[in-house]
């Protein structure tokens, strides 16, 4: 091993001297500064190899000693050293003699037959360790390897586990700061639109003390264009909320086409007095004959009974059903009449038998048309509640009930437009037929902001980022096709 020394005044030129000396490939054992200069000691890359190299010996033979018997002797093999001389050794081996036949010799077949020798076996020479017989020794008898793999098994389901629990909790604290963070920013941008466009706000509390979602509400100030003041700003969200409400024209269409119409909804919103108004309505155009009636409300205590005379008063058979067989063969029976209205029993939207009530009518035999009756006086998560339990395959219609009741409908309108339900009728009293009336887009959205004039003073103007900045993270969250869908216009 050659061992270099190279100093100078900088670690570059050092390192440029250890190159060109030694080549690219050298070997630096120190790097010190002695003197105020710069040493490294360094290596040939050969001397290393030549050192990190493992001396190969020969392995030595076996020696192979003949045994001293009277009837085969055998020759001696040994190896003989590099360097023999006989007539150097000659006198050596003349003065061993004496003293190797003196000595015993030990033969293990001392005694035997020739024969015997020949067939018993003879000890193998113990041979060096090398790679072949070094190897992994065998596993015990006494392990089970089914159980181990049960064990490992176990432990890396459990690990898996453990490191789906972590990502998980780690995703909500992400998902968490996330929220957190929208909201702050939406709360800054919103006191920013609030002091650049004061209008905004006006419109916005306006449209919350309407009864309006602050989603949809939201949405619509944001899309809002360009205006001078709040009336011209009122003016517009009026028209685009008119605009995606949708109504039958003439209700000419409805009746003068008739089919089968199964009014649904939860209790208590008016389906049977609804029903009875819409009978009218049909026995005013075509007569008794052309109209059936049927009610499913065996639930209820005197459920049909209240149908029945309704029917009784127009002249016109209430048929009774239990489930889906009695449906179909009713349906059956009164194919030939003009119009079928079936009064259906109410229950509660997060009852499991809406579901069953619905597959009932859609699996009548029938084309079976569900119109659904919404409570004005209800909240808006109550009611998309409502038309997401009733939805089913499709709703061919809503009517809104209950108006006379409502201290705002913005609530339910909101709904209808998110929702894109089509509003055929409203009713608004008990009377029969007289309080039932077509949808007028127009005259619903200014009585939902004419009635709430002093509601909107409710919500100040630190209120407004907190509601905004809400509204802007649910609709993230749920992605509402029904704001993505609203016509401005």
């Amino acid at each position: 091993m050659n061992v270099k020394k190279f100093t100078a005044a900088t670690s570059r030129d050092a390192l440029r001297k250890v190159r060109e000396a030694l080549g690219p490939d050298a070997v630096i054992l120190s790097n010190r500064p002695v003197d105020g200069v710069v040493e490294i000691l360094a290596l040939d890359n050969d001397d290393v190899a030549s050192l990190s190299a493992p001396s190969i010996e020969e392995p030595q033979q076996p020696q192979f000693q003949a045994f001293d018997n009277d009837f085969d002797p055998e020759p001696v093999f040994t190896r003989a050293p590099a360097a023999f001389a006989p007539a150097a050794r000659e006198p050596e081996l003349r003065q061993s003699a004496p003293r190797a036949a003196a000595q015993p010799r030990l033969d293990p077949f001392a005694g035997q037959h020739y024969a015997e020798r020949r067939a018993a076996p003879m000890a193998e020479p113990e041979l060096p360790p090398t790679y072949a017989n070094r190897r992994a020794p065998a596993p015990e008898a006494g392990i089970d390897m089914a159980a181990m793999t049960q064990m490992m098994s176990a432990a890396i389901a459990q690990a898996k586990e453990s490191a789906a629990l972590e990502m998980s909790g780690m995703m909500n604290e992400i998902r968490a700061m996330r929220g957190l963070m929208e909201t702050q920013l939406a709360e800054l941008s919103w006191n920013a639109t609030a002091q650049r466009e004061p209008h905004k706000a006006a419109v916005l509390r306006e449209m919350l003390a309407a009864g309006f979602s602050a989603t949809l509400a939201r949405y619509l100030v944001d899309k809002m264009p360009a205006t001078k003041d709040a009336a011209e700003a009122m003016r517009w969200i009026k028209t685009v909320l008119a605009r995606n409400l949708t109504t039958i024209a003439n209700e000419d269409d409805l009746l003068s086409r008739g089919g089968v119409f199964a009014l649904v909804g939860p209790t208590g919103v008016g389906k049977t007095t609804t029903t009875a108004k819409l009978a009218a309505r049909c026995v005013m155009r075509h007569g008794p004959d052309k109209l059936a009636l049927i009610t499913t409300d065996a639930y209820r205590i005197g459920g049909h009974e209240q149908l029945r005379i309704y029917g009784k008063i127009l002249g016109v058979m209430v048929h009774s059903v239990k489930d889906e067989a009695d449906l179909r063969i009713a349906l059956k029976e009164l194919k030939n009449k003009h119009t079928v209205l079936i009064d259906t029993i109410g229950m509660s939207q997060r009852d499991q038998m809406v579901t069953e009530q619905v597959a009932m009518l859609s699996e009548s035999g029938a084309d079976v048309k569900r119109l659904l009756c919404m409570n004005a006086t209800s909240t808006g998560e109550t009611l998309n509640e409502v038309v997401r339990a009733y939805q089913g395959s499709g709703l061919a219609g809503c009517i809104m009930t209950k108006l006379d009741e409502a201290a705002s409908i913005g609530g339910v309108l909101d709904v209808v437009i998110r929702q894109k339900l089509n509003l055929h009728y409203i009713s608004n009293g008990q009377r029969v037929p007289e309080d039932l009336h077509l949808a007028d887009r127009a005259m619903l959205v200014d009585r939902a902001f004419r009635n709430n004039r002093n509601a909107s003073a409710q919500f100040g103007d630190a209120d407004l980022p907190l509601m905004m900045a809400a509204a802007g993270a649910n609709a993230s969250i749920h992605n509402d096709r029904g704001l993505r869908e609203v016509s401005l216009g």
